[in-house]
C-alpha cells in the first residue's frame, strides 16, 4: 500500500474518475460492435509563421507548444460536440531518471491526460489547466497503462479504446544523422496504414539552424471503420483554423473560436437553410374555394372519428355565408363567434370571411361581464352561438343560434355555392381582444398577412 505503484495508481483513480467512456466524434459511421485495425492518414503540416506563433504563446503563459497543441485540439473535439471533458492519450519516453540515459530498452508508456473545457474557459485559462494537469501526469507516469487500466477497470468494450480514443504524439528532439562504420544509413517513413485509436494526431517539431522555428509537420490517422478521408482533411483544416485564432487572441473564450470556414458557414445558413418557398396569391377565402375545387373528396376536418371533406365543408359554409348576409354582415362588418372548437366553429370561421366581413372570437367561458363588455365595444352586426347561452348576450345584440332548429332548416334550402362576396384584402380578417390585465379587455384589429 506505501509503494511508489500504489501511489500513483491512487492518483489515476482521482484524476480519471468519471471520465467519458467514450467520446462524441463527429464519425462519418456508427461504430462497429467490433473495431477494426485499419487506417488511413492525411498530411498536417503547420507553416513557420504559426510554429513561431504557437511557441511565442507557450512561452507567455509558461506551457509547451505540445501543450498549446493539445489544449488546440480538445477546443477543435469540443466545438465539434464531444463535450467539455476530452480524455486525450499521448506517449512518454518514460526517461525521466538520470540513471535511465545510457541504458538501452523501451520504456515508452501511455499517460492520459484530462482536458477540461468546463465553464467556457478562455483559451489562456484553459492552458493554465492543461498544465496543471499535464504536470500532474508526468509526474504520476511511471504506472504502465495496461495495468492503470486493469486497476481503473473502466467499461470494456471491443469497439473502442479504453479511457481515450484520441491520441496526440508529439516529437521535439532535434533531428539526427545516423553514422555507423562503413555503413551508409537514412531513415525512411514506415508507410503502415494501421489505427489504435479512432483519431491519432502525431506531430514533430522542426527547427533551423539558428534555432528559430520552421514548422510543425505530422500526419492525422483516423481509423477507416469510423471516418471519410475528405472528414480528415477537414478536421484538419480546421485545426489550423483553431490554432491561427488562439494565437491571435488568446483571451477570447473557446466556445467562440470559429472552427468553420467560410464555404461552410455559407453552406450551413445559407444553402442548408434556403427554405423559402413560393406561396399562391389570394385571399383565405379563394385559396380554400381553389382547393375545394381541386379536391372536393378530399378530407377537410377530422374531429371525433367524423370526416368531413373539402366539398362539405365548403358547401356548408357557403350556404352560411348567405345566411350571414341575409342578416345584414358584410365588408366593414364584424360577427361574433361564441362557438365551442368544433368543425361548426370552422365553418362559421369560413362562412363569416365569404361574407365579406370580420370575426370576432369569444370564450363562453369568460366572466359574463367581460363578454358583455366585448360585445359593446366591438358592436358586431351579428353574433353567432347555440341557445344555451341565451342568456349572456342581454337585449338587443342580433344572435343567431346555429342549433335552432328552424334556422337549420332555412339555411338548408340557401343556394350551396359560393356567395362571391369578394374581400378586400386590406381589410382586417378578425378582431382580438387581450386579457385585460389592466383591468379592460383592449380589442386590435389583426391586420392581414403580408
Amino acid at each position: 500500500p506505501k509503494s511508489l505503484l500504489s501511489e500513483q495508481v491512487g492518483y489515476w483513480r482521482d484524476a480519471l474518475a468519471g471520465v467519458p467512456e467514450r467520446l462524441e466524434l463527429p464519425t462519418d459511421r456508427p461504430y462497429p460492435e467490433q473495431a477494426g485495425s485499419d487506417g488511413g492518414s492525411v498530411p498536417v503540416r503547420i507553416e513557420a509563421e504559426l510554429h513561431q506563433a504557437l511557441s511565442g504563446l507557450a512561452r507567455s503563459r509558461q506551457t509547451t507548444v505540445f501543450m498549446v497543441l493539445q489544449a488546440a485540439v480538445g477546443v477543435l473535439l469540443h466545438r465539434l460536440g464531444a463535450g467539455t471533458d476530452i480524455p486525450i492519450g499521448t506517449p512518454v519516453a518514460g526517461r525521466g531518471e538520470e540513471e535511465l540515459d545510457d541504458l538501452v530498452g523501451f520504456f515508452v508508456n501511455t499517460l492520459v491526460l484530462r482536458t477540461d473545457l468546463s465553464g467556457d474557459p478562455t483559451f489562456a485559462e484553459l492552458l493554465d489547466r492543461v498544465r496543471e494537469t499535464d504536470l500532474n501526469a508526468y509526474a504520476h507516469q511511471d504506472v504502465p497503462f495496461e495495468s492503470l487500466v486493469e486497476a481503473l477497470n473502466p467499461a470494456r468494450s471491443l469497439a473502442h479504446h479504453p479511457l481515450f480514443q484520441v491520441m496526440l504524439a508529439f516529437n521535439n528532439t532535434p533531428r539526427t544523422t545516423l553514422k555507423f562504420a562503413n555503413v551508409q544509413a537514412s531513415v525512411r517513413p514506415a508507410d503502415v496504414h494501421a489505427a489504435r485509436t479512432d483519431l491519432a494526431l502525431s506531430l514533430a517539431e522542426r527547427y533551423g539552424g539558428d534555432g528559430s522555428p520552421e514548422g510543425v509537420v505530422g500526419s492525422l490517422t483516423e481509423s477507416t471503420d469510423l471516418f471519410e478521408r475528405a472528414t480528415m482533411t477537414a478536421l484538419v483544416e480546421r485545426l489550423l483554423r483553431v490554432l491561427r485564432a488562439v494565437t491571435d487572441d488568446p483571451t477570447q473564450r473557446v466556445a467562440a473560436v470559429d472552427v468553420l470556414s467560410e464555404e461552410e458557414r455559407h453552406r450551413l445558413l445559407e444553402e442548408w437553410n434556403d427554405t423559402a418557398t413560393a406561396l399562391p396569391s389570394g385571399t383565405l377565402v379563394e385559396l380554400f374555394q381553389a382547393q375545394a375545387e381541386a379536391t372536393p373528396d378530399a378530407v377537410a376536418l377530422i374531429c371525433d372519428g367524423t370526416h368531413i371533406t373539402y366539398d362539405e365543408l365548403n358547401t356548408r359554409a357557403n350556404r352560411l355565408a348567405r345566411l350571414l348576409v341575409e342578416r345584414g354582415a358584410g365588408p366593414e362588418h364584424i360577427v361574433a363567434l361564441a362557438l365551442p372548437r368544433s368543425p361548426e366553429l370552422i365553418t362559421a370561421l369560413l362562412a363569416v370571411l365569404k361574407a365579406g366581413a370580420a370575426y370576432l372570437p369569444i370564450d363562453t367561458g369568460y366572466p359574463v361581464e367581460r363578454i358583455r363588455f366585448m360585445v359593446r365595444d366591438a358592436h358586431p352586426t351579428l353574433v353567432l352561438t347555440h341557445i344555451t347561452t341565451a342568456d349572456i348576450w342581454g337585449q338587443g345584440t342580433p344572435t343567431v343560434y346555429l342549433d335552432d332548429p328552424a334556422l337549420q332548416a332555412h339555411t338548408a334550402t340557401l343556394d350551396p355555392t359560393n356567395p362571391h362576396t369578394t374581400p378586400d384584402p386590406a381589410h382586417p380578417p378578425n378582431l382580438n381582444y387581450n386579457t385585460g390585465s389592466t383591468g379592460t379587455p383592449k380589442g386590435g384589429n389583426v391586420p392581414p398577412p403580408g
